[in-house]
């Protein structure tokens, strides 16, 4: 069998502390499915998903069926159990017991959990605690921006105190973290915008932000990125479907920087990420998006993207986001698909069983471990 020993999630969020009935842990369910293809791709203003067809439910898709397949033994249940029969006995264990038993089974070791979005998601030190394992927080850049605009009355406080933020925060967190940045901000040019093109547009946002306003002037959410880049932490962009170009341009722009960049991207956009982890050295993707929904497909995808990228550039993730159960979907969809497509490799010779084991703890936590500095790394 050809399983890494320990995981690194290098990008998830926390989950929720409170009780769920049938339809709130649907709605969550719908709305992982949506960032499959991008849809969301960690918006934090994306909103509830649109609720399944009349006489549905979202237990009938790949994700709901791994959920059933997965989880329910790790509660006492047998496997594929009625969603009802499940979500009671979840609610018998309590949510914190239930979440601990999840996490646990995951053999995730390393949470590296991005805490920009809203609700009442645990954060990493809690995260850490149910799952008996470390964690470590990823800094969502555009709400940092908009906390440091409800503060800052001028164009000049807000510039000074937007980079003192940045760099503050780049102390205590492993990464940064971006999806308007991608979507608006670098869509026409990847260079970093001129001083005085950054004040006029501060100026602009200030003077006609409603309180609490989100970020999306283009030119500020550019020069963001550019103080991230000077930060020297890991920035995670949420490509989405955007077009291949816009991150090709940027990549190009911040080579020989000294930061890393980790493309998380929709399933349209996995072959060119894959291209690009292979030119530029400072260009990583992300995998949640083939283990994140369950699929037993996620096999073919992960064959598809070994045979593109170089594989000390792949990290694993779950992309789980308010529900445990997402974190072991992944992880156990990911030890599957990776045993199944090395194992193959191995049977038929092409692979060493010790270069398989070697890759496979790569992609499973030791390519995370390098890029955002953490201990084990070696």
């Amino acid at each position: 069998m050809i399983d890494p020993p320990s995981l690194v999630d290098q990008y998830c969020h926390g989950v929720l502390r409170t009780e769920l009935g049938l339809g709130t842990f649907e709605s969550h369910l719908g709305a992982h499915l949506g960032d499959r293809h991008g849809a969301r791709y960690g918006d934090h203003r994306a909103g509830p998903p649109p609720p399944p067809a009349a006489g549905t439910t979202f237990f009938d898709t790949q994700t709901g069926f791994a959920v059933r397949r997965w989880c329910p033994p790790l509660l006492g249940l047998e496997p594929h159990c009625p969603p009802a029969r499940y979500l009671a006995r979840r609610r018998e264990l309590g949510t914190a017991e239930a979440a601990r038993r999840l996490l646990r089974a995951t053999g995730i070791a390393t949470y590296l959990v991005d805490t920009g979005l809203p609700g009442d998601l645990t954060r990493p030190a809690e995260i850490a605690a149910a799952g008996g394992a470390e964690a470590h927080e990823i800094v969502r850049l555009e709400p940092l921006a908009e906390q440091v605009a409800d503060t800052s009355g001028t164009v000049e406080s807000f510039l000074a105190n937007l980079a003192e933020a940045v760099h503050g925060a780049a102390a205590g967190a492993v990464a940064f973290a971006s999806v308007e940045g991608v979507r608006r901000g670098i869509a026409t040019t990847p260079e970093p915008p001129g001083p005085g093109e950054v004040r006029g547009a501060v100026g602009r946002w200030l003077a006609g932000r409603p309180a609490g306003g989100p970020l999306t002037d283009p030119v500020l959410l550019r020069h963001l990125l550019w103080i991230a880049v000077t930060a020297g932490r890991p920035l995670q962009l949420h490509a989405g479907g955007r077009n291949p170009a816009v991150l090709a341009d940027f990549a190009a722009a911040t080579a020989g920087l000294g930061v890393d960049l980790v493309l998380v991207c929709g399933d349209s956009y996995r072959r060119d990420a894959a291209h690009l982890t292979a030119v530029h050295p400072h260009i990583y993707a992300d995998l949640g998006r083939i283990f994140g929904q369950g699929s037993p497909r996620a096999a073919v995808s992960l064959f598809e993207i070994l045979d593109l990228a170089p594989f000390g550039k792949l990290l694993f993730s779950s992309g789980a986001h308010a529900l445990p159960e997402l974190h072991v979907v992944a992880a156990s969809t990911f030890r599957s698909a990776l045993a199944r497509v090395l194992g193959e490799w191995v049977m038929d010779g092409a692979w060493s069983r010790t270069d398989a084991q070697r890759v496979a703890a790569m992609i499973g936590g030791g390519n995370a471990r390098r890029v955002y500095r953490l201990a084990g790394s070696g």
